[in-house]
């Protein structure tokens, strides 16, 4: 584990004061008593912080609405996801044997979970400038390239107007499949819209995030396939 430390805190450009808090920031419950979970709660209070932040010198004539709104999208599963393969975290996670067969490594949820940790450690072992500054690392080129404007509607609404203005059934949702405790549920969900014959799966820890992050990977691939030469054109 030591020489995948030692990579993983050359791509996080900064060595750990403590490397045993980055080792505790990979850990997952499955594996040790010591997990990363109450890191997770610190980072996501930091992750929070720092790109409200990024967006408040980003997009300096939006209102607090506008702000909290972009934040929400930028602030998710699906992107923390995208960051823990960004940084290699399948790698280094520690997982039971269970959790490992059972492909954790590769869970959005849990590597979502392990950024968010990580940045907590971060914090932890240096303090806020330099969790910020992989705040930056991470999210910096995605907030610098988005638009408030883009993120007016939530994912839901947005696929339901696209589907209506075509005159097509309203989207389906239902669950495919809930993992975990009561208290840590993760919520694998389907989004179909009947009429095309098409559907895709979002994973959430609610519900809500779920149905969101479902409907946004089905509402990404129609809007693909409605360009000329799309698959879904006649």
């Amino acid at each position: 584990m030591d020489g995948r430390l030692d990579a993983l805190q050359s791509r996080l450009g900064r060595r750990f004061n403590d490397p045993r808090l980055l080792q505790r920031a990979l850990t997952h419950r499955s594996f040790s008593a010591d997990h990363n979970e109450r890191l997770e709660f610190l980072g996501d209070a930091v992750l929070n912080l720092a790109v409200s932040s990024l967006l408040f010198e980003r997009f300096a004539g939006s209102d607090e609405g506008d702000l909290t709104r972009v934040r929400a999208h930028l602030v998710r599963e699906d992107s923390l996801h995208r960051a823990a393969l960004t940084l290699g975290l399948p790698e280094v996670l520690r997982l039971s044997d269970g959790e490992a067969r059972g492909g954790g490594a590769q869970r959005p949820s849990i590597l979502a979970d392990a950024v968010e940790a990580v940045i907590g450690a971060t914090y932890l072992d240096g303090g806020f400038e330099p969790a910020a500054q992989l705040v930056r690392q991470l999210f910096g080129e995605l907030i610098s390239g988005t638009e408030a404007d883009s993120w007016s509607k939530d994912a839901k609404t947005e696929l339901q107007e696209w589907l209506q203005a075509r005159k097509l059934p309203v989207p389906t949702y239902r669950i495919v499949a809930t993992r975990g405790q009561a208290h840590a549920q993760t919520f694998d969900v389907e989004c179909a819209a009947p009429a095309l014959g098409v559907a895709e799966q979002g994973e959430g820890r609610s519900r809500r995030a779920a149905e969101q992050e479902a409907a946004r990977r089905l509402l990404a691939k129609l809007k693909a396939s409605d360009r000329p030469g799309g698959p879904l054109r006649s």
